[in-house]
């Protein structure tokens, strides 16, 4: 069983702290949904408050209805806002091979590019679902020019199975099978 409560679920790894995303996080969502570094492969990333608004509460409802979602991530050692990683249900309509199954995604903030942390953060979010959701399939989609989320894919295990457009612009479908 998931844990409903997100209050309790906190993910600590050498350099990070995960935790599911709270209404105090809105101006954290709002620069992350505004750092070019992000939207430079994420389109139509909401960037209002109204819209990163509506995003915190689909995040919510993620935790309070699936049991898992996205977490906020911080460094541990600042407290400063990194980004967003974990796995959610976003209902993109790209097909039933990709669709239902829980899709893994991170964003970070520019400055924070380059150093692992991403790496650190899907991988984390990704094994406290694994003991919950034990050898399932998670799948993920990618900009085909951001090569940097594809080799951090790759690492996670995910390998592509097709392409796709979503938003109209090209992506790549990703799965990661796990055996139980």
């Amino acid at each position: 069983m998931f844990c409903r409560d997100p209050r309790v679920i906190v993910i600590d790894t050498p350099r990070l702290t995960l935790r599911p995303h709270t209404v105090d996080d809105l101006a954290h969502v709002v620069a992350l949904a505004r750092d070019p570094a992000v939207t430079a492969f994420i389109r139509g990333l909401p960037t209002s408050e109204e819209e990163c608004w509506h995003r915190l509460l689909r995040y919510a409802g993620h935790w309070s209805q699936l049991g898992f979602g996205m977490f906020a991530v911080f460094e541990r050692q600042t407290g400063r806002f990194v980004g967003e990683a974990g796995l959610a249900d976003f209902h993109r309509g790209l097909g039933a091979d990709f669709d239902g199954a829980p899709e893994a995604a991170w964003m970070l903030m520019g400055w924070a590019h380059g150093a692992g942390l991403a790496l650190e953060a899907a991988a984390a979010a990704h094994a406290w679902l694994e003991e919950r959701r034990p050898g399932g399939r998670t799948v993920c989609i990618i900009d085909p020019a951001n090569l940097g989320s594809i080799r951090l894919s790759q690492k996670l295990g995910y390998a592509p199975f097709r392409q796709g457009v979503y938003r109209d612009a090209p992506v790549t479908l990703f799965e990661r099978r796990l055996m139980t």
